[in-house]
């Protein structure tokens, strides 16, 4: 998908984020973000914006020096996010998707940044949305290539004291074009883009097999075919942090 597309859904679910956060109240709890409230979320959000919004419109090739800004009282908070919301999208939007920024991926451009914003808003759409007690599931083309980043750029950081996987793991999306084999190697996981047999198969909507990989649902919300047990250590294995 092209950058003009990432960037309309960024728009699109950037606006229903901070919608969603005013109907579920600064002061409930996140239950899918532990520990966090909506004003915790809406903070996470805005600060995440910034400081890829600097790193792009400055063309950074480091972050250090960045400096964050200061946290508002929480009524202060939508209009701090809203403000920075339009930044950002102004910046996306004016940048060369070729342009060489820092990033923490081996893609150091500005197109990896204008992908990462949009998957980062619309998980942060959906928390938002839980907690105000909707139901809101990603739209499945973006969650077909949410799957794609995750299982490009996330899968290979392991968390702490997460057991080998022990197995290959099919992902399959069942309402729109998206299949993957991941398989372990010596240097963390080979993902391909196929269609193969593996010890085990994590079928569903790209939303649901998604939100399962950012562990916002469980397992069970998706169809597990061959070992289970696989198929649950796969999940379990990538540090989120």
């Amino acid at each position: 998908m092209d950058s003009n597309l990432f960037i309309a859904a960024l728009d699109r679910d950037s606006l229903a984020f901070i919608d969603a956060c005013e109907v579920a109240g600064l002061s409930t709890v996140v239950a899918s973000c532990p520990g966090w409230t909506v004003a915790d979320l809406l903070w996470h959000l805005t600060e995440v914006h910034d400081f890829w919004r600097t790193i792009v419109a400055e063309q950074r090739s480091d972050w250090k020096g960045y400096e964050q800004p200061p946290r508002p009282v929480d009524e202060g908070l939508p209009d701090l996010y809203r403000r920075g919301r339009v930044e950002l999208l102004e910046t996306l939007a004016e940048s060369d998707p070729a342009t060489p920024v820092w990033t923490w991926s081996s893609d150091k451009t500005a197109a990896f940044v204008v992908r990462r914003m949009m998957h980062e808003t619309a998980v942060h759409l959906w928390d938002a949305t839980a907690a105000a007690g909707l139901v809101n599931p990603i739209e499945a083309a973006l969650a077909s290539d949410g799957i794609d980043e995750f299982l490009t750029h996330f899968v290979g950081n392991v968390a702490e004291g997460a057991a080998p996987v022990g197995g290959s793991v099919h992902l399959h999306c069942g309402d729109v074009a998206g299949e993957w084999t991941v398989r372990e190697s010596a240097d963390g996981f080979d993902v391909a883009r196929e269609h193969s047999k593996g010890d085990c198969a994590i079928r569903g909507s790209a939303s649901d097999i998604l939100l399962t990989l950012w562990r916002r649902l469980p397992l069970s919300s998706c169809d597990v075919v061959g070992d289970a047990e696989v198929a649950a250590r796969f999940i379990a294995h990538t540090s989120l942090d």
